[in-house]
């Protein structure tokens, strides 16, 4: 008799990725796949990959869906999070907030629009879809919504200030969103990456990957499935205690002392 597989980690879950497109997005998607959950993929720009996606889960077995929405629009997230719901049989049981952007520019001379950009994607959007699931969580009784930070929230970086402060108010957020979702069995949680491998990454920073590799503890860069696998953790009944949590992915750079 064949040996029988155990089931997934999330296993009957319905879980809504914003920015699956994207390398770290994708790779969540995937975990969330590999564990058993069906999928809904948010993109805006990156169709193509979101829908490759898309026909790399179901090939495999999975179920998955790709959404369109832009998350600096309230009413687009309102209706992104329905739809995912509609799509999953009326349930949503996890949310991941992975969408954002990170441009390079100079708080000097930064304007307030340029601002505004990133923040509206990264935080304004976190917020709005996060309400939209938990308005859909309440009454079923309960989920988990993680939030994709980042190390820079807690060490700025030259060049970043917009995305540095606006992923600081993404941990704020989920923890402030812990204790008001808690009693709807709401759990709120952020994962804050390092450093991640994409395509290009080495050629275009290759000094800022040395430096990277040599104070990780681990000596690599991280890798989508990191990130996911956190995002996995936090959303199975692993974590069922654990809310308001922020969990560095970073290879142990951050363990590393700076004077």
């Amino acid at each position: 008799m064949p040996p029988v597989s155990p089931p997934g980690l999330l296993e009957g879950q319905v879980a809504l990725v914003t920015g699956a497109g994207g390398g770290i997005g994708r790779g969540i998607a995937l975990r969330f796949a590999e564990e058993g959950a069906a999928v809904a993929l948010h993109c805006r720009t990156a169709v193509s990959s979101a829908r490759e996606l898309a026909d790399r889960i179901r090939g495999s077995g999975g179920e998955a869906v790709v959404l369109r929405a832009d998350l600096t629009d309230e009413d687009a997230c309102r209706r992104l999070v329905a739809e995912a719901a509609r799509w999953g049989g009326g349930r949503l049981t996890a949310l991941v907030n992975c969408a954002g952007v990170q441009p390079v520019q100079e708080l000097a001379g930064m304007t307030a629009a340029e601002w505004r950009a990133v923040v509206d994607t990264n935080t304004t959007g976190v917020f709005a879809c996060t309400r939209a699931a938990a308005e859909l969580m309440r009454p079923a009784g309960g989920g988990s919504v993680t939030h994709i930070a980042s190390v820079e929230a807690r060490s700025p970086a030259p060049g970043h200030a917009h995305y540095c402060a606006s992923k600081a108010a993404v941990v704020m957020h989920a923890r402030a969103a812990a204790l008001e979702y808690g009693p709807w069995g709401i759990r709120v949680n952020t994962v804050s990456p390092g450093l991640i491998e994409r395509e290009g990454l080495e050629d275009a920073w290759p000094e800022g990957v040395r430096r990277w590799r040599r104070a990780s503890a681990v000596g690599r860069l991280g890798r989508p499935e990191d990130v996911g696998d956190a995002c996995v953790f936090l959303a199975s009944r692993l974590a069922s205690w654990v809310t308001g949590h922020d969990l560095v992915v970073d290879g142990g750079v951050s363990a590393r002392p700076t004077w």
